[in-house]
């Protein structure tokens, strides 16, 4: 996501680095593109110019014009107001009474469904007891659907019996939660494919019936200014109390992320970043500011990686690494960490675009390559993972045939090999051998 908008943005910092001491020419000249770049990202054209209009206030200003490092300080000013339009950090669920109810509203296919299951599991991280209902009954497979979400998560799910209507199916889950101690009831709701009156009426008189406490639009990233749009006319009908993004791993122009919270005057709370129950997250605007930008979002690699990967098992591979002791069989271990943290394109959405990252397209990743590395190691015997170098021509042809890869795969695989253990060998000499003692 906002790889257009990156590219752009760093494109404008470029040439304003390459000016020195910069003219006030410059400076608008750099606005303007700036404004077209965040208009083609399809963020809402009356945001931008008043978006615009603060970023010239403030660049035209004495500390740019007279600034040794005019580049650094439009990005700082760019990031900041980016920071002020995206509005606050997200929070918690508010989960008071028993049952507290959280209700789902949103347009057909923005991901409902999936977002309850998500902060289902998320309740239960909590210590939490949550209850799910299903609130759908116009979509055919719906209730299925959330059936077999509830199940991922452990989270039991209230269905519709014979011909209930909506409100009846979230009466009884109400009677459902205080019978059997659950303290948190989640309302999947019908989605829509554009704002019909008729469902609206009948979302409104169930949030009449339910009082929830959360009333929660999911809108997906992708759609642009239709979940902008969508969301206003929500807000109108329904005491919104936040937005969550969903897909915002996917192939989208970030327009909708950028203008939501402003058009729909909700804060947005939480966003979905993968397919995963786990892959959602609480909403931070710096850390979303720092990713349009090109500037990586490191301290939520650094939170996945602590979540998600054996830090004995890591540090045990990195002191083999250290004393150069690193083995095949090391490295489908260290492959299969890499793996847990989630698919490689958004772990690279996460670094910072400088150096050798730059106009690397994370989409264009082949995430089945570890697939086929970890194959051909298995099919190695124990012997060949630790000692590469008895591998004849009639070993590789052998092991090729068992991972279903070319001779070619496995001349390469060691070749990679070779390089990375060379490559270990001068880091030795450095900081890993202070770190580990190797």
């Amino acid at each position: 996501m906002f790889d257009g908008l990156q590219d752009k943005l760093q494109g404008v910092f470029r040439r304003i680095k390459g000016e020195g001491r910069v003219s006030e020419e410059v400076l608008r000249a750099a606005l303007r593109e700036i404004r077209m770049a965040l208009l083609e990202a399809d963020v809402n054209f009356r945001l931008v110019k008043s978006f615009v209009e603060r970023l010239e206030e403030r660049a035209l200003g004495e500390e740019v014009l007279r600034s040794l490092t005019p580049d650094q300080q439009v990005v700082k000013i760019v990031r900041d107001e980016l920071i002020r339009l995206l509005g606050e950090a997200g929070s918690e669920l508010q989960v008071e009474g028993r049952p507290s109810v959280v209700m789902l509203c949103g347009l057909q296919g923005s991901g409902k469904t999936t977002t309850a299951g998500k902060l289902a599991l998320r309740l239960k991280k909590r210590g939490r007891h949550p209850l799910l209902v299903a609130g759908d009954l116009q979509r055919a497979a719906a209730v299925e659907q959330l059936r077999q979400v509830g199940e991922g998560v452990g989270v039991p799910v209230v269905t519709p019996e014979g011909d209930e209507s909506v409100l009846a199916v979230a009466e009884r889950g109400l009677s459902v939660a205080r019978d059997r101690g659950h303290d948190v009831l989640l309302v999947d709701t019908a989605g829509r494919l554009h704002v019909d009156e008729r469902l609206m009426a009948e979302i409104r008189a169930l949030s009449e019936l339910l009082q929830p406490t959360e009333t929660l639009f999911v809108a997906d990233a992708m759609t642009g200014q239709d979940a902008v749009s969508s969301a206003k006319e929500f807000a109108a009908a329904l005491p919104l109390t936040g937005v969550v993004l969903t897909k915002l791993d996917g192939d989208t122009r970030g327009g909708a992320a950028l203008s939501i919270r402003n058009v729909a005057e909700v804060p947005i709370r939480f966003v979905g970043v993968g397919e995963r129950a786990e892959e959602l997250e609480l909403f931070d605007p710096e850390r979303m500011a720092s990713r349009i930008l090109g500037m990586g979002d490191v301290l939520s690699l650094i939170e996945k990686a602590e979540q998600g990967l054996d830090k004995a098992e890591t540090e045990r591979l990195a002191k083999r690494m250290a004393r150069d002791e690193f083995t095949l069989e090391d490295l489908r271990d260290h492959l299969k960490q890499l793996r847990k943290l989630g698919p490689l394109a958004g772990i690279l959405e996460m670094l910072p675009k400088a150096g050798p990252l730059r106009g690397l397209d994370p989409s264009a990743i082949d995430e089945g390559q570890l697939v086929r590395v970890q194959a051909m190691i298995d099919s190695m015997t124990p012997t060949e993972r630790r000692k590469p170098q008895i591998l004849n021509a009639s070993r590789r042809r052998r092991i090729a045939r068992g991972s279903g890869t070319r001779v070619q795969d496995i001349n390469q695989l060691i070749k990679q090999y070779r390089a990375m253990r060379k490559m270990m060998k001068g880091m030795k000499k450095g900081w890993m051998k202070k770190a580990f003692g190797g």
